[in-house]
């Protein structure tokens, strides 16, 4: 599953101004002064676009968001007490951070351009910090030094390790089958310039590749586009009949309309439907993230704890009629757990100049 694209807490020294509160007369408040707003509750929709709006006013003064799915609130990053105001009269929780996404993304780009296979990195809100994960398969001197560049960004990056490797999950939905006896899953239903196709994986998919419903079965499409590395998407032009509703199969007898595709936030619960392991739930961990494959680097995609396996590639991520991503690949099974990348559905469209069907 790679290119382009781009991812004080101060100590207060409190004793001298808690014993000045204690030898304080208590006075009301003055009817003068605002209430403070508390965060209101959101849906993960709603969250999005308030974090989106107070992008555009704080601008680089904001520094990431989150959702926080048990309070149903939308925390906020900010650089200054000014914006955290800001931040909380508009129903969100503001929290003062150190580092600005603009200096959190140049660390991460600087240590995609030197990357083995095998690592992964993103910008966690929650931190404020870039984080690094190495599989399993990165050896002792790669690993080494990783370690040192990371250690050289200071309390800006830190270093994780993972078991198992992260790989293409090529083989994601409804089931779609290769010329060559290769599965992988459908993904979104589309249109463009008022022709039928679908969006899958585009490690999934070759120039012209044929496309058929089951094993050996007819043809159904043929690939007319596709990215990977850099990005992980393709289109595919339908060449039969078929019935290309925008829903996604729950794989329990029944489907789910998609109307609208839209970028998740961190923190957002999600679901995904593969031809491997059908339908499986999580939460979005991380956005705008570069992960490292054996085939190269792809960029900008959606970071998720759901789990995933070979043959679930290409399916929808979604959450209610939303769609978000495609899966591309990640690491661990449904057994043990793991975590799983996608593109964003919102750019595979752009980049083909498609709508939801």
């Amino acid at each position: 599953m790679e290119h382009r694209r781009t991812l004080t807490r101060r100590i207060a020294v409190a004793g001298v101004g808690v014993a000045a509160m204690l030898s304080a007369p208590l006075v009301p408040a003055s009817a003068d002064t605002p209430a403070p707003v508390a965060p209101r509750p959101l849906t993960p929709t709603a969250a999005g676009r308030l974090a989106s709006t107070l992008s555009g006013d704080l601008k680089d003064d904001m520094a990431g968001a989150y959702y926080d799915a048990r309070a149903r609130k939308l925390v906020v990053n900010v650089l200054s007490g000014t914006s955290a105001e800001k931040v909380r009269q508009a129903g969100a929780e503001p929290r003062i951070v150190k580092h600005s996404l603009a200096r959190l993304g140049a660390v991460q780009k600087d240590l995609a351009a030197k990357s083995a296979p095998g690592t992964a990195r993103a910008v966690d809100h929650r931190l404020n910090k870039v984080v690094v994960t190495a599989d399993s398969t990165v050896g002792a001197e790669a690993l080494a030094d990783l370690r040192k560049r990371v250690a050289a960004r200071g309390d800006m990056a830190v270093l994780r390790r993972a078991e198992g490797r992260f790989a293409p999950m090529a083989l994601g939905g409804d089931a779609i089958w290769r010329g060559d006896g290769a599965r992988c899953s459908l993904g979104f239903n589309v249109v463009r310039n008022g022709m039928p196709y679908f969006l899958t994986a585009g490690h999934c998919a070759r120039l012209l590749d044929r496309w058929s419903a089951t094993r050996s079965g007819p043809g159904i499409g043929i690939t007319v586009a596709s990215e990977f590395p850099g990005d992980d998407h393709a289109l595919v032009r339908y060449t039969a009949r078929t019935d290309h509703r925008s829903r996604v199969n729950l794989y329990d007898g029944s489907s789910r309309a998609v109307t609208r595709a839209a970028d998740p936030i961190v923190g957002q619960q999600v679901r995904r439907s593969g031809s491997t392991t059908r339908v499986r739930d999580g939460e979005v961990t991380a956005v705008n993230v570069s992960v490292t494959y054996p085939q190269g680097r792809v960029d900008g995609l959606i970071q998720t704890n759901v789990c995933a396996e070979p043959g679930d590639s290409g399916g929808p991520l979604f959450s209610g009629t939303t769609g978000h991503g495609l899966t591309s690949g990640g690491r661990g099974d449904c057994s043990r757990g793991g975590e799983t990348f996608y593109q964003p559905l919102t750019e595979a469209l752009r980049d083909h100049g498609a709508r939801i069907a």
